[in-house]
Order: C-alpha cells, then structure tokens, then sequence
C-alpha cells in the first residue's frame, strides 16, 4: 500500500494533479505517525507500530520531494537532498547496525543533538535568506527554533556523554545554578524582544545599530547563550536521570520541529513536531511519576534541589 501511494504520487506529476495529491500524501503520513506511536505503546504490536512510523516517514519524505516540485525546484536542489539524504541515511543504518539494546538511550540522544542543531541552521538560514521580508510570527518561530534548538543541541550531547561514560555521572553543582539559569533564560527574552522590535536596542550597548544588524546580534547570541543553557540544565542532573531527561529533550526536539514547521509553513512538519513534543511531554511525567522524581527539578536542571557541598570543611567529633 505504501508503495501504492508513493507511485500515485508520481503519477500525479504527469496528469498535473500533484498539488492535491500531495496534500493527501502529507495527511496520510501524519495519520501513520500517530499510529506508530499508539503502536508503540504495546509490545504486541510494536512492531506493526515501527513499520507505520517507517511509512511516515517515506510518504513525508515523498510529499515534500512533491511541494519542492510544486514551487519550482530545480533539478541540482533536488540532487543536493538526494546526496544528503543518502549520506544520512548510510550514516544512520550504519549506527543502527552497531547499536545494542542497552545502547539505545544515548543513542536517541545523539540523534536528538541533530535535530537541534538542524533546527538552529535551519531557523537561521530563514532569516538570512530573508531578511528585511519577514513578519513578526516568522520571527518569533526563527528565535524559538534556534533557543529551543541550541538547548535540545548541547543537551543531548551531555546527555549522551553521560550515558556513554564520556563525562562523570555526578550532577554539576554549582553554587548559584539556580541563579545562573533564571538570569541566562531572561537575558535570552530580552532577546527576543529586541529581535522582535529592533529599536528596544536604544536603551542598551546596542543602540547605533541598525535594525537588522540588531536582529542578527540577537539571533547570534540567542544561539550561543541557549547552547550554555541546555549543556548546564542537563550537566546538572545525576546519570541515574538521564533516561528521563532523553525523553524532556525528545519533546523539545519535537517543539523545535514544531516551530520549524510555522517558519516554513508546512503543515506536516508542525503537526508531526507538536505530536513528537506532546508525547515526550506525557512520557516525561509517566517516567517522573515511576521513579519518584520532581518533574520541575528534571526539566529545569535540578532546579529547587540543595546543591551538595563539595567544601573541605570538617567536623570535629567529641565524646
């Protein structure tokens, strides 16, 4: 059936009907990512669930080969992802092949580190390819994907290091982390204000600028500072979590996308990103609620918990 479809969609290319058919092609894949899940969720029928998600995958891989065709893509644009979607792909069934059952964790969280940083190259190449053009909700999507994307980036990869046993499995305690990451999300709004209306930079360092050179200030160090931000939040919860922190950046991934979906205005990229986002979320407090966790201490790095004292101070015991 699958291949069915996928033909009728070529075919749709010579009768000139592509435009709807397409359409039906992008639904149906989003109706065969919500399957997969509920599959998924039974071991019975978690593999019938993993051939839906493949489907998915292939008819939204399909559907977007046809709106580039409808918009006029060239043939070396369509070249350009074929190589790379060939090249990803080797990658990764090369790195299936290798992987065992118990590798799985971080190697979800690997591949989540790429989502982010796809959403951040992708958010910025918007912006650049259309600066000056771009209205305030494409805007506000641009510097989400990019904040949501650096966190989920740089979080993953601690995440995976963790796991791995490439970084010690102890919490990073600093003093003031509390501190730290209220001070870095609301230096990372005021971001956002000044990318979304360029003249608040009057009232800052930035003043002198103009308006699109204030935007890009912005976006640059929206980028950077939500990178510092997601490696601390995760950095600063213990190995023994990092099973419940893959599925926080799972769902972040999933906004991500999610955004991505709005700044490109593809339906189908929107819907598959709030589904991957609103699932990680729920899988999140079921995880939370099985280990006796703090849901809050989890998404905002351990946040609320004493920090340990790694001092030398002694105690002297008498009697």
């Amino acid at each position: 059936p699958s291949a069915l479809l996928i033909a009728g969609l070529g075919a749709s290319y010579f009768s000139g009907n592509i435009e709807n058919v397409s359409g039906s092609v992008a639904i149906a894949s989003a109706i065969c990512c919500i399957a997969a899940i509920a599959g998924l969720a039974d071991q019975k029928t978690a593999r019938t669930g993993n051939i839906l998600g493949i489907a998915g995958v292939s008819f939204g891989l399909a559907s977007t080969a046809a709106d580039m065709s409808i918009v006029g893509a060239t043939a070396p644009a369509f070249e350009q992802v074929g190589i790379l979607g060939g090249v990803g792909a080797a990658i990764g069934a090369a790195v299936a092949s290798v992987v065992g059952p118990t590798e799985l964790p971080q190697t979800v969280a690997g591949f989540h580190s790429l989502v982010g940083i796809a959403a951040m190259v992708g958010a910025a190449g918007e912006y650049l390819g259309n600066a000056g053009e771009l209205d305030a909700g494409t805007l506000s999507a641009i510097y989400l994907a990019v904040f949501i994307g650096g966190i989920t980036f740089t979080g993953s990869v601690v995440a995976f290091s963790k796991l791995a046993g490439m970084m010690k499995s102890a919490p990073l305690a600093l003093p003031v982390r509390d501190q730290l990451n209220l001070g870095m999300v609301g230096i990372l709004a005021l971001g956002m204000a000044a990318f979304l209306d360029p003249s608040l930079a009057n009232l800052s360092f930035l003043q002198g600028l103009d308006a699109e050179a204030v935007r890009l200030s912005s976006l640059e160090m929206a980028a950077v500072l939500s990178s510092v931000l997601g490696f601390h939040l995760v950095a600063s919860i213990g190995g023994p979590d990092m099973p419940v922190v893959i599925t926080v950046l799972n769902s972040y991934s999933g906004w991500a996308l999610c955004a991505e979906g709005f700044l490109l205005n593809n339906p189908l990229l929107a819907q598959v990103g709030a589904l991957i986002g609103f699932s990680g979320a729920i899988l999140t407090w079921i995880m939370c609620e099985a280990m006796g966790r703090s849901i809050t201490a989890v998404i905002f790095g351990g946040a609320g918990k004493p920090v340990a004292n790694n001092g030398n101070d002694s105690t002297e015991i008498e009697g």
